[in-house]
């Protein structure tokens, strides 16, 4: 299980990340912005999450196709 967190703040709805894994990410309806989607949210957060190993290479990509890396992954 990899550990994920998004800088919300400087995200730009380009939609990479829950296009390449939306078992993962998603699309705030509220802001626009990415999210993690509830199931995998830590404590809540929409901002942090846990990738169960089944999608952790589709979470990877998903990170470094960010046009501005605002997705980590530990």
């Amino acid at each position: 299980m990899v550990k994920v967190s998004i800088d919300r703040n400087d995200c730009i709805s380009c939609g990479n990340c829950w296009t390449i894994c939306p078992d993962f990410f998603e699309q705030n309806s509220d802001d626009s912005f990415s999210q993690v989607i509830e199931m995998y949210r830590i404590g809540g957060n929409i901002a942090e999450g846990e990738a169960p190993q089944k999608i952790e290479d589709l979470v990877k990509e998903a990170a470094d196709s960010c046009p501005v890396q605002i997705i980590h992954v530990t």
